[in-house]
């Protein structure tokens, strides 16, 4: 089973993309470790998205499919794939189907973590992490059982990632509202979309989507 996961930035896709490729045996395709294995790896796919990320510029969507259909073409012996965080746009998810049809393969399912931007908004800006271990905190959800005292490792500093402030949460969601919802429309046409709440519990969300696709 092929499958992609839609939803906001913050929604909890890597972590739901982790929990199917243990669960099912799917291999997790990120689009952002591609690039950077790639990268690393030297290869000419790698070469050429080095180059163009030095730049500050976007990878181009040909090289990202490109390097999408060169772990594909991998025997990974798995039963399919996750891709998590692409696409993101309506030509994007045309070239993929394209990629997949010449292989005899199609996308399977589609879910999309449902959320409510303003929840998630005080999910993401109200987290932060111990900056000796990395164990996680939230101001709401999971505080440290002595405070200012990491649970884990009992460290005193605690820092934030500087992408989890409100305006640029705030902004990163406008651009998936332009350009990457459409997307729900476009796979509703095709009749493989599911959708799951986004802001439920870790767990709760896992047993809708297991549902969702055990229903597919």
């Amino acid at each position: 089973m092929n499958l992609v996961l839609l939803g906001p930035p913050g929604a909890g896709k890597g972590t739901q993309a982790k929990l199917l490729e243990d669960r099912r045996s799917l291999v997790k395709l990120s689009t952002g470790d591609m690039l950077r294995a790639a990268v690393a790896a030297g290869s000419e796919l790698g070469r050429q998205a080095g180059d163009i990320m030095e730049r500050g510029e976007l990878v181009p969507d040909a090289l990202v499919i490109g390097l999408i259909a060169e772990r594909v073409d991998e025997d990974d012996g798995g039963n399919g794939f996750i891709l998590d965080g692409f696409p993101r746009t309506i030509a994007q998810a045309e070239a993929l189907d394209r990629l997949l049809a010449d292989r005899g393969q199609k996308v399977d399912a589609v879910v999309v973590m449902r959320v409510n931007d303003d929840a998630l908004v005080d999910r993401i800006t109200g987290r932060y992490t111990c900056a000796r271990c990395g164990e996680g905190y939230h101001e709401a959800f999971k505080t440290p059982k002595v405070p200012g005292v990491c649970d884990r490792c009992g460290g005193t500093e605690f820092a934030r990632r500087p992408d989890d402030k409100e305006e640029v949460v705030r902004s990163r969601l406008k651009a998936y509202h332009a350009q990457t919802e459409p997307l729900i429309d476009y796979y509703e046409r095709q009749e493989k979309l599911k959708s799951v709440d986004g802001m439920a519990e870790i767990g709760a969300v896992q047993e809708e989507i297991d549902r969702a696709l055990d229903a597919a």
